[in-house]
């Protein structure tokens, strides 16, 4: 819990999902993504890094009340940044948002000034299919969806 917790004090890592948070909400948003799973059967994977068994974000499904779409999402540590994770884990998660829990489409709620997460949203097959809403509290946030149908996915895979 504690790098989830290091990771949500980052301005920089957390600037686009929320913003910093302080020891008790980032420990409150990381007991809600295990009580996702254990609600729901989907929520956020880690991702660790084989190596050195270092956690280095959270990425995965996440559909939360009045939310847009059926969406995969991404958040990792600045050191993970540039390396290619997030398209590895990505692809990873919405193959198993397609496979197992059934989804039909995907998409990823992007900050239009998020660069390099339209950068992986384009490297999965994701098209900007432009500005979207999200709910309270969250309503201010600037947000394009980004999507695939599970049709494009598999067409793109073969």
């Amino acid at each position: 819990m504690e790098p989830w917790i290091a990771f949500m004090a980052d301005a920089e890592a957390a600037r686009f999902i929320g913003g910093v948070q302080s020891r008790q909400a980032a420990w409150r948003g990381f007991m809600m993504m295990a009580g996702a799973w254990a609600m729901t059967g989907q929520g956020m994977f880690s991702v660790i890094e084989k190596a050195s068994g270092d956690w280095l974000g959270r990425i995965g499904p996440w559909v939360p009340a009045d939310w847009p779409g059926t969406e995969v999402g991404w958040g990792l540590a600045r050191a993970a940044w540039g390396k290619g994770y997030a398209v590895e884990a990505a692809e990873a998660a919405i193959g198993w948002a397609f496979d197992h829990l059934g989804w039909s489409e995907v998409i990823h709620c992007i900050d239009p000034a998020n660069t390099p997460s339209q950068r992986v949203a384009e490297r999965l097959g994701s098209v900007n299919r432009g500005p979207g809403k999200l709910p309270p509290p969250l309503e201010d946030y600037a947000c394009d969806i980004w999507g695939q149908t599970r049709a494009q996915w598999k067409a793109r895979r073969g």
